[in-house]
């Protein structure tokens, strides 16, 4: 063994500035979302659904690498725990369940 002790390169911070199209940047209110996926990419699209009506019309839709998609799960989880923490749990409803679509 050597005496001598190897230094780990440091890893490169990398700043990205995040810049929003000022036509995206009110938003689009979706109350349905379905996620799907293949062995390189999910998919989510996001519905809104208007209140009497039998049809919900796509309003977005987000490809994500498989990394990708589970950084923003853990994005959500910790965002969810801060907002619950602020202001109390958010009630799923009697079922508690993800949103079944035919």
């Amino acid at each position: 063994m050597s005496d001598e002790t190897e230094e780990k390169p440091k890893p490169q911070v990398v700043k990205i500035e995040l810049k929003v199209d000022e036509r995206l940047a009110g938003g689009q209110y979706a109350n349905i979302c379905a996620v799907n996926h293949n062995d390189s990419e999910f998919v989510i699209d996001t519905f809104f659904l208007q209140p009497g009506r039998p049809t919900a019309s796509m309003n977005s839709r987000t490809i994500l690498s498989p990394k990708n998609a589970k950084r923003l799960l853990l994005t959500l989880r910790d965002q969810i725990a801060r907002f619950e923490k602020q202001c109390g749990e958010i009630d799923l409803g009697p079922a508690g369940e993800p949103f079944k679509l035919h």
